[in-house]
């Protein structure tokens, strides 16, 4: 069970903070069933209530500082989708932002990045569909990684470049003394 003030996943709803944990007086509903009251985020205003025990949507705490950065790290290692039937590439999107699991997350990211690299040296534009998915992925990746890291979620992409292209050039060096 999370406790009050923590930070957790929320399904599609992304990052929420667990304003309260509480009984809720509604018809059909037992009077001792915890829910609870989440905030999400990436919403002004918004509330979610859900029972504690829901096991249709996927619940989990945000990465601790350790994790963020370790994951990160493994960033270049993470294989893009390759999806040749476009009919089903929105269905794998989505199945990767339900999923709730960050590295689904780094899978949509750097799909599209080389989709859209790829299209633009064609003169083409990113569809909208993928501009969409983009959007939303990254959104959820760096929401979630601007908690443990204390960096604004406008400088995590620059951030997670700087760090991604350290990466590479330690592997080079590496890799040219050997």
């Amino acid at each position: 069970m999370f406790e009050k003030g923590e930070y957790i996943v929320y399904g599609t709803s992304g990052v929420c903070q667990v304003e309260d944990i509480t009984t809720m007086e509604m018809g059909g509903v037992a009077g001792d069933r915890l829910f609870y009251v989440l905030v999400p985020s990436n919403q002004k205003g918004g509330k979610i209530f859900t029972p504690v025990d829901n096991k249709k949507i996927s619940m989990r705490r945000v990465m601790n500082e350790e994790e963020a950065l370790r994951l990160i790290d493994e960033i270049l290692g993470i294989e893009e989708l390759w999806i040749s039937n476009e009919k089903l590439r929105e269905a794998q999107y989505k199945e990767c932002l339900k999923s709730c699991d960050c590295k689904e997350w780094i899978r949509i990211i750097k799909t599209l990045y080389l989709r859209k690299r790829s299209r633009s040296a064609q003169g083409k534009r990113i569809t909208s569909t993928d501009e969409k998915y983009l959007r939303m992925a990254q959104e959820y990746l760096y929401s979630e990684l601007e908690i443990p890291l204390g960096i604004p979620r406008a400088r995590m992409e620059e951030y997670i470049s700087e760090r991604v292209q350290e990466q590479k050039r330690q592997q080079n060096g590496r890799s040219s003394k050997e």
